[in-house]
């Protein structure tokens, strides 16, 4: 341990803290802006900056490493100086219509500027060209380089959590900015939309492209029937910025601003999950009889940035993609033709909307192969939590008064197993509880595959693993969340030092519940793994808890599909991930 003073106050922390943490240790808070623990702590805003007893200059606390006896202040006038003049710095090259921005109200410099007082700048506006500037608004990760404060968040969490190195510098000196790395414009990058660098910028500058505007004229068309379905992560979200406790923020509750908003038919994608358990489980099974699986598993499908992901870095293994459409493509789907026949219109008239707590879902309603024969999208728009947010706001809806609503019948049952798809591991949990049921016609003990499961512990590995017996055949079975760790898994597969049957990958870190497109907080915390212990919580309270025991999913086979990898589920619920490409 190591004993130190910060403003007067004594402190003991252990060896190889920083200035930052001591003092945060002792209470006090230090304010920054582009620090990130283990991730970004290059001292690049200079916001963190103290005054050490014998240092002729300020330091900052972000990256320097406290000493034994150790005499900081952290609210000199030196330091409240230097703070402010860095801040004003940092505002001169940076777009300041915070109204204009989706982070007003939501953004940690406009948070530092009020704190520190700043309300003039004496420094000149410098903002980049116009050309700088250009970004083709149809890519669902939009960039405003006017607002970007070069802090090197985003560069940052791309090279380091998710490994695709998107983001790099720019030319030098005054000039350098942050941009698509290798000179390339982001169409062209191999980037997976995964969003991780929106949901870690402290300001406006990365954000979704907004689809709400469509989605308002679409809910105001007479002529149009709006459908919504809510992913399973979004839950335990949506409430978040709005003032909501968990417990409040039900997704019953979301379905009523819904219907507030004048959606006409609103569904729980669990609903799909479910279906989307019984058409994988099914192609695990035949793959695994059939030998398919002897060299390379049968890897997961329902998340799309993994799917980019492994289209352009390991082309090799996109033959072991599952072929069945993700929860989201299934319900489309099934809107656009089996709820499109009950309530006897033709699937042009039928606006299916998503709400997903991801970025990467935008690109996939949008692929030529998500399309019914009627040649309409499976999925017109998918949006993400903080898009919702946004309408709910705009309509001045009060969350806090609205009052909880069932989801419609017919698309309606949705099983625990379905609710565990927005959790990192939840997948595969959902996928053995219902191919052990296949293969023996009996239930296992319904958590007999949490093995799974994440624990927030870091282990030795960067990926989790197990092994299941099903009728006495061995499962070997691995989960992982992250860009990072897939592409480490990847290569320990091609390697053949890891070999598995079935493997789940989820993108973001900690699964779709820390997807790019949740809530974004100004506290830096991660909070993938409560939200995706919320949703394990919910199915353990289910009174129903393996897919293939959902009613409704029973009925859609009995009347329309037949059977799960039936022609027609072929047809409607299975894509081919080779007819489109991947820069």
């Amino acid at each position: 341990m190591v004993n130190l003073h910060v403003n007067g106050a004594p402190v003991s922390v252990p060896e190889g803290s920083t200035i930052l943490e001591a003092a945060a240790a002792a209470g006090i808070q230090i304010p920054h802006l582009c620090y990130l623990k283990e991730l970004n702590e290059i001292g690049a805003c200079r916001i963190c900056c103290v005054q050490v007893e014998g240092e002729k200059k300020l330091v900052t606390s972000c990256n320097n490493v406290v000493r034994e006896g150790m005499q900081v202040y952290t609210n000199t006038p030196r330091v409240r100086l230097a703070r402010r003049t860095n801040l004003a710095l940092i505002l001169s090259q940076h777009n300041c219509k915070c109204a204009l921005c989706v982070r007003n109200g939501n953004c940690q410099l406009q948070q530092l500027a009020n704190d520190a007082g700043v309300l003039d700048n004496p420094f000149p506006e410098d903002l980049p060209s116009a050309r700088q500037c250009e970004w083709d608004a149809s890519f669902p990760l939009y960039r405003d380089s006017a607002k970007c404060i070069k802090c090197m968040r985003c560069i940052q969490v791309c090279d380091k959590v998710q490994g695709l190195n998107v983001w790099d510098l720019a030319a030098t000196g005054g000039r350098t900015r942050v941009d698509v790395s290798q000179n390339r414009v982001i169409t062209q990058a191999d980037c997976s939309a995964c969003g991780q660098c929106i949901t870690h910028c402290p300001v406006g500058a990365l954000r979704e492209r907004d689809d709400t505007a469509k989605v308002m004229r679409a809910i105001e068309d007479p002529e149009v029937i709006t459908v919504v379905q809510i992913a399973p992560a979004v839950r335990t979200a949506w409430g978040e910025n709005l003032g909501l406790s968990p417990e409040e923020a039900t997704v019953n509750r979301l379905a009523g601003a819904f219907r507030q908003l004048g959606v006409d038919y609103v569904f729980d994608t669990s609903f799909s999950a479910d279906l989307t358990i019984m058409e994988e489980g099914s192609e695990f099974l035949h793959r695994l009889k059939a030998g398919d699986l002897a060299r390379y598993p049968m890897f997961t499908s329902c998340c799309p940035g993994w799917v980019r992901f492994v289209k352009s870095q390991f082309p090799q293994l996109v033959g072991q993609l599952s072929t069945s459409k993700s929860p989201q493509q299934m319900f489309g789907a099934v809107v656009k033709s089996y709820f499109a026949q009950k309530l006897g219109v033709p699937p042009e008239k039928i606006c299916c909307i998503s709400v997903m707590p991801c970025l990467a879902k935008k690109t996939e309603c949008d692929l030529p192969t998500m399309k019914g024969d009627s040649g309409c999208k499976d999925v017109d728009f998918a949006l993400t939590t903080r898009e919702v947010v946004r309408m709910i706001r705009a309509e001045h809806i009060d969350v806090a008064h609205i009052p909880e609503t069932p989801f419609d019948r017919i698309l309606n049952d949705y099983t625990g197993a379905g609710v565990i798809f927005g959790a990192t591991g939840g997948v595969m949990e959902a996928a053995l509880r219902s191919a052990y049921f296949l293969v023996t016609g009996e239930n296992p003990p319904v958590d007999a595959f949490r093995d799974v499961r994440d624990s927030g512990l870091a282990g030795e590995r960067q990926w989790r693993e197990a092994t299941f017996e099903i009728q006495g055949t061995p499962v070997r079975a691995a989960v992982v969340s992250g860009l990072g760790n897939t592409r480490a898994l990847c290569r320990a597969l091609l390697n053949g030092q890891v070999h598995y049957d079935f493997v789940e990958v989820m993108a973001c870190p900690g699964g779709c519940a820390g997807g790019g497109g949740q809530p974004i907080h100004c506290d830096d915390k991660e909070r993938a793994f409560t939200r995706g212990q919320v949703l394990y919580g919910l199915d353990q309270g289910m009174a129903v808890r393996f897919s293939h025991e959902n009613q409704d999913v029973q009925a859609l086979y009995r009347d329309y599909l037949e059977a799960p990898l039936s022609h027609r589920a072929e047809r409607l619920l299975h894509t081919d991930h080779t007819a489109w490409d991947m820069p």
